[in-house]
């Protein structure tokens, strides 16, 4: 079987961790079919990546052309389709991103691969790639086997897999020539508007104190910030502490908010619907405070405490102090 192709993604001169996520996905694949993968970098000026990514990947293709410094996928999908007819990969991964979803879908007609999109689970079975979708906003997993096919394309979900680490590898790095002769008129780049952030950026945060409705009230926020503060993290919290008005919208961890994975996720009175543990469950460590034992959130937590937190906090600071 071929190479599995991982589409590399930046913005802004910082490769996006949605790449590092799919490659150790891809590694696990490539395994799986006696096979190995391959990075495709694609710009101006990138050849700064092309180090890094060989420290995680047995080959990276790089193709740089002044008309691929910023994302189209116009040009994108003119420079794929070249590297595909010449390579033949199996399996064409990106990350289910604004990025993957303008690109895919046209590649996957003009290719004829088949497509699917927003994978949380993908693997080989009989040479037939077979995918993992979570549908009915999160309620249920479904299964789907694609029609067997010389190549294919998915999409990933971010923060879904654990990303793969530099490692002891390094691999070729090959320039590959631009097929482009100049750019397009029907799609042109004006500029990148980066979304206003007010507060802090909870996506960025190594450690979060994450509350729910279970808190019962807003009068006890103020314990919960000071338990991040000492912890040096940020406060998060599921939907329902939005919908209530007790944080802003930009705290939110959930389908309808933010996916996040820092390395400690302290979730406190949240029960843990499906909504908010798809969008935190690929943090490093999940401890649950909750009351009720049967609480969704301890299936998905390392460390569980049927307590009420209000014998839980107190104790929880003590210690922190103690420890500094």
């Amino acid at each position: 079987m071929s190479d599995i192709f991982i589409l590399v993604e930046h913005r802004q001169g910082k490769i996006r961790d949605i790449t590092y996520e799919i490659f150790g996905l891809a590694e696990s694949l490539a395994n799986q079919q006696g096979t190995s993968f391959t990075a495709v970098l694609l710009g101006h000026d990138v050849k700064s990546f092309a180090d890094d990514l060989s420290r995680r990947a047995p080959k990276v293709l790089v193709i740089e052309d002044e008309n691929l410094e910023h994302f189209n996928s116009v040009l994108y999908q003119k420079t794929l389709s070249s590297l595909i007819s010449k390579y033949q990969p199996s399996l064409l991964l990106m990350g289910h991103s604004a990025f993957g979803m303008d690109l895919a879908p046209s590649l996957s007609v003009e290719k004829d691969f088949p497509l699917v999109t927003d994978c949380i689970g993908l693997t080989f079975e009989e040479g037939k790639l077979k995918a993992t979708r979570s549908i009915y906003g999160g309620k249920v997993n479904a299964s789907v086997s694609l029609r067997e096919s010389k190549g294919y394309i998915a999409t990933l979900r971010p923060g879904i897999f654990p990303p793969k680490m530099h490692g002891e590898i390094k691999g070729r790095i090959v320039m590959e020539a631009s097929p482009l002769e100049g750019g397009v008129d029907v799609k042109k780049f004006i500029e990148y508007i980066e979304a206003p952030i007010t507060g802090e950026d909870i996506t960025q945060a190594e450690i979060l104190v994450s509350i729910g409705q279970g808190i019962g009230g807003p009068e006890h926020i103020p314990m919960f910030e000071e338990l991040a503060i000492r912890l040096g993290g940020t406060i998060s919290c599921s939907r329902p502490v939005v919908d209530r008005n007790w944080l802003p919208k930009e705290r939110q961890v959930g389908i309808s908010g933010k996916t996040v994975k820092p390395k400690i996720y302290l979730a406190i009175g949240i029960s843990g619907a499906f909504q908010h543990v798809t969008a935190m469950q690929g943090s490093d460590t999940i401890i649950a405070i909750n009351k009720d034992p049967r609480a969704p959130i301890f299936s998905v937590a390392d460390y569980g405490i049927v307590d009420d937190f209000q014998n839980v906090i107190p104790i929880l600071k003590e210690k922190i102090s103690d420890m500094k």
